[in-house]
């Protein structure tokens, strides 16, 4: 690894601090998380065996919640290890490979996830709108495509990013300020032309994050028109309530998302309110 005025030519490590500002404090703070981390897990394990085996539980709804628990799962085992090491450890080197293999993990998993409360969304609209077609519509292989589709596009957008970072040769700090690796975390240690890395991103976060978003407004507010039009008010109460867990889920996921990308982006929150919110919409379970 070579270096010339404070520049580091193709860096093989890069250290991560875990949370700026509560350096003093994170060896306790990894305490909340590793309980947080483990609820996650057990929770979302058991769905996984659960939705499998019981025939009653072979619908849309659950067969997407449990596409959702696999991929909190991955969020969680991506990130905790590491994370935990920082705090407890003190563990912050990491090689510059791993680095962008976690970036790419935690970023995937991420357009996933978005994607499966797209397909949520669709699936509650489909069941409360045209609910005498909706069994003809979310077939086995409809939802295996969609799936499928979803995975493809989070992995072939998101696989570009450490294509792009692996392009740059020269950074000027090897100090991430984050507990794992994030992608405008590692832009912003490059000494250079980056405007083609903070350009894709945005247009990741957008492809991804932004069209979920204005599909499954679009679709929810197709659905209470729909469900306001019920002459029963029992029916309307028991339509809410069938969409109640996934407006949960779909606001605990976005708002956390677009706080933490606009933050990092072009905001002044602090450093450690950012990574903390962050890891909580990353380690939380599945509701």
């Amino acid at each position: 690894m070579g270096s010339t005025n404070m520049s580091y030519l193709n860096p093989r490590t890069v250290i991560l601090i875990g949370i700026p500002g509560l350096e003093n404090v994170q060896f306790w703070v990894g305490f909340p998380f590793f309980g947080l981390c483990l609820v996650a897990l057990l929770g979302n394990i058991l769905l996984l065996i659960i939705i499998p085996i019981e025939r009653s539980l072979h619908q849309p709804m659950y067969i997407f919640l449990a596409v959702l628990a696999a991929t909190d799962l991955g969020l969680c085992i991506a990130i905790a290890p590491k994370m935990l090491a920082i705090f407890w450890f003190g563990s912050c080197s990491m090689a510059f490979d791993a680095c962008l293999t976690q970036l790419f993990f935690v970023h995937a998993l991420q357009g996933m996830e978005s994607g499966i409360l797209l397909a949520m969304a669709f699936d509650r609209y489909i069941a409360i709108c045209d609910p005498l077609r909706h069994t003809s519509i979310l077939t086995p292989f409809f939802l295996g495509q969609v799936v499928l589709l979803v995975t493809i596009r989070a992995t072939v957008l998101v696989g570009i990013l450490p294509i792009l970072l692996k392009r740059l040769k020269l950074f000027c700090s090897l100090v991430i300020a984050h507990s794992y690796c994030e992608h405008m975390a590692v832009v912003k240690m490059a000494d250079g032309d980056v405007h083609i890395n903070k350009s894709y991103g945005l247009f990741v976060a957008f492809a991804i994050l932004g069209f979920d978003t204005v599909f499954v407004f679009f679709s929810y507010i197709l659905i209470f028109q729909a469900v306001f039009h019920f002459p029963q008010k029992k029916a309307r109460i028991k339509a809410f309530n069938t969409c109640m867990a996934h407006i949960v889920v779909f606001l605990e996921f976005y708002i956390l998302a677009f706080f933490s990308f606009f933050s990092h982006r072009f905001g002044h929150v602090p450093p450690y309110v950012h990574i903390l919110l962050y890891h909580l919409l990353a380690c939380a379970p599945c509701p």
